[in-house]
């Protein structure tokens, strides 16, 4: 029994000497605070660990400048044919109330108090959007 209470008065004794210091708490990241110099380390750990990988090898970046040429001129053909048959619907006035249709589309143009709303259906599919046009 003697010999037990020498011992945790020794425990005692020793925890009692002992320093402590305060807890700090240094974030390593630099868009936390952390030194700018562990960027690059950061970076190349985490691009390391990356197991994805980019499949989609963008065709854009590859095409010719023929192939851009004829993209740009198709758009802008499809532009002025989409602005003709706007005029032709809508007049000069443009967009009116009512209902509309342009082949499998269907267009809902009325005012709400949100602004102008412009429904269009695609009856082939049921596809639907909204477009809301503020006042």
């Amino acid at each position: 029994m003697k010999s037990i209470t020498i011992t945790i008065f020794l425990v005692f004794s020793i925890c009692s000497f002992s320093f402590g210091q305060d807890l700090v708490y240094r974030p390593v990241n630099p868009a936390f605070g952390g030194d700018t110099f562990n960027y690059q380390w950061l970076l190349s750990s985490a691009e390391a660990q990356n197991k994805f990988t980019d499949d989609n090898n963008s065709s854009r970046d590859q095409r010719s400048d023929l192939e851009g040429f004829t993209e740009n001129l198709n758009g802008q053909l499809l532009n002025q044919i989409s602005r003709t048959l706007f005029n032709e619907q809508f007049g000069e006035d443009g967009l009116t109330e009512g209902t509309f249709n342009f082949g499998t589309l269907f267009v809902e143009i009325f005012p709400s108090g949100e602004g102008l709303v412009i429904n269009i259906l695609d009856t082939s599919t049921g596809d639907q959007s909204q477009v809301i046009i503020p006042n």
